[in-house]
């Protein structure tokens, strides 16, 4: 985002003219009022990435202008970092500035941070890494307390550990959650955190088993497992689903089963019209869940046909969506079985036109 329209002053009637967008766009679909849970207007990312932009002996973060991308735009600070994230750049900044072995091709630096104050960094070069630039790595992240990575074509040496440890405390709960590096993790902590509040609020009373797709490292997961009987989770990415069983483990939950999968391939799995090894060396019965739940936090793409006439099967539906456009689509074929029960709007990304959204939909 251009680093100009970053104005703590003009954040709520930007965020008002976002959610107003919205209303127009699911008019027709009798949208319920939204619940609007709004931002920080400043240090809210828990991610960030830079070029580094070498000039002479100088070294400076820098993006790039979207209305023209060869202009370059040097970063002195990022306001909508958090403040671990913000803290680290011009510590980091200074120690590349005068270290010529891990300043040489360097050209990318991305940052991860926690609410919970842990931090990884990761360098990403044009050159290969040899043990030099790794015994200067070792003294890079002694020096500034993180975990660090290095990148390059073919590699990736890890300096400490490759994740990063979020606690989020949600209806008077800890959770706890693995983030790896690489891996999908929401960006805006306190926003997340809404999240996952909302989310159990509405499925509060609903009782019975859940059905979750897309569930990435058991962010839903985790926070919504103890309001059902039992839950089956699925995901494709490997790295995910591996963060998904630790942070299971680590919270204490033990009605979750987790399966790699597609979300088509659980839907074919439950129409039973494919059989799946996974679910028999899991030795799962699909038989004995009693499913009156499905959550949705899909792509950007939104769900796919098969997807969708699972989901017509479902008494209760909660659908986190990062594209409202996707959303109004997949909504049109939903409401032939569902009403919309309720709604909310989630500002992960102040100044920008994006705009996460929940709803929750129930049949008849």
């Amino acid at each position: 985002m251009p680093l100009s329209r970053i104005d703590p002053d003009r954040y709520p009637a930007l965020l008002a003219a976002k959610v107003e967008r919205l209303r127009r766009d699911f008019a027709a679909f009798d949208l319920p009022e939204p619940q609007i849970f709004a931002s920080a207007p400043t240090a809210y990312r828990l991610r960030a990435e830079f070029r580094l932009w070498h000039d002479g002996e100088r070294l400076d973060y820098a993006m790039f202008d979207p209305a023209d991308s060869r202009r370059v735009v040097v970063v002195d600070d990022f306001p909508p970092a958090c403040a671990v994230i913000r803290a680290l750049m011009p510590r980091l900044r200074s120690y590349l500035q005068h270290d010529a072995v891990l300043r040489r091709q360097l050209f990318h630096a991305e940052f991860l941070a926690t609410l919970a104050g842990d931090s990884l960094v990761s360098l990403i070069y044009h050159r290969p890494l040899d043990g030099a630039w790794e015994h200067a790595a070792r003294a890079l992240a002694h020096e500034l307390g993180v975990n660090l990575i290095g990148r390059s074509r073919g590699q990736k040496i890890v300096i400490g550990r490759d994740w990063v440890q979020e606690e989020l405390d949600v209806d008077a709960m800890r959770l706890v959650y693995r983030q790896i590096e690489g891996s999908f993790t929401q960006p805006n902590g306190e926003i997340n955190r809404a999240m996952l509040g909302w989310a159990r609020a509405q499925a509060r009373e609903l009782g019975g088993d859940l059905l979750e797709l897309y569930c990435g490292n058991g962010n839903f997961t985790i926070a919504l497992a103890p309001l059902f009987g039992k839950v089956l989770a699925t995901e494709v990415n490997k790295s995910a689903v591996m963060a998904a069983h630790h942070n299971l483990a680590a919270n204490g939950v033990a009605n979750v089963a987790i399966v790699r999968m597609a979300s088509d391939e659980a839907s074919a799995a439950l129409a039973r019209t494919r059989p799946f090894r996974r679910l028999q060396q899991l030795k799962l019965d699909l038989d004995s869940y009693r499913f009156t739940t499905l959550l949705v936090d899909p792509p950007r793409a939104g769900l796919d046909a098969a997807t969708l006439d699972m989901a017509r099967g479902f008494e209760h539906m909660l659908y986190i969506s990062c594209n409202p456009a996707s959303l109004r689509d997949n909504i049109g074929v939903l409401l032939a079985t569902h009403r919309l029960a309720a709604a909310a709007v989630f500002d992960q990304f102040p100044y920008t036109d994006h705009l996460e959204c929940g709803l929750l939909l129930i049949r008849g």
